[in-house]
């Protein structure tokens, strides 16, 4: 009878052994690499946009190298990829609705947006220059020190002194075109954009004089 099982004991310890080194073989594969960001792939798709997927070339209405001449698009160049990554992300959902960009976001892939973030993020931004000399003094001092009486702090605060921001938390400013800073600050105050909490209430204590004023100011910075 003990005879009778051994061919039934070996084919158990055949499969056991085969479980068990599959289960090793798993536990010891490495695991896959990060993604690693391309910027000549965003540099690509960024100049040439992809047809196959109904994408446009991001340098019709951001300029070359990130470098926008529409004062109503914004400038990228320099920009902190954190940031850009974030703000794609966003336009995929209510918090920064667009009628251009929500689209365009939906349609690239996550490697796409970190591709494209890296690729703008080492380009060099070239300067703006304040346009209203009347209201320069008004900018700075709101930049600088904030509006005590309405509890606005000092946008240089949070942005830097020079407008070059912090990485990862907020973004590049200098240099930015007056037309998009007022329309984006505007935008914070009406609630039309809200993936920003507190630009949110920071831009509604803010008059349309004081919006003007800052984003003159804003663009002047180097």
């Amino acid at each position: 009878m003990k005879l009778a099982f051994l061919p039934l004991l070996k084919s158990l310890s055949i499969v056991l052994l085969l479980v068990c080194s599959a289960t090793y073989a798993a536990e010891e594969k490495p695991p896959s690499p990060a993604f690693k960001p391309d910027p000549a792939k965003g540099e690509a798709l960024y100049s040439n946009g992809d047809a196959t997927r109904n994408i446009i070339a991001c340098v019709s209405c951001h300029g070359a190298a990130g470098n926008s001449t529409i004062t109503a698009n914004p400038r990228l160049a320099g920009q902190h990829p954190a940031y850009l990554i974030k703000q794609l992300i966003d336009f995929r959902s209510p918090a920064r609705s667009n009628p251009i960009m929500s689209p365009l976001a939906k349609a690239l892939s996550d490697e796409d947006i970190k591709n494209l973030a890296a690729y703008l993020s080492t380009q060099a931004p070239k300067p703006g220059a304040a346009k209203d000399k009347d209201s320069l003094d008004l900018g700075k001092r709101i930049w600088r020190g904030g509006i005590a009486a309405k509890n606005v702090p000092a946008c240089a605060g949070c942005h830097s002194p020079s407008g070059a921001g912090i990485p990862a938390q907020y973004p590049r400013l200098a240099g930015q075109h007056q037309d998009y800073t007022v329309t984006e600050l505007t935008g914070f105050r009406q609630g039309a954009r809200s993936n920003s909490p507190p630009m949110v209430t920071i831009a509604e204590r803010l008059s349309d004089k004081e919006i003007k004023a800052v984003a003159d100011y804003i663009a002047g910075l180097k």
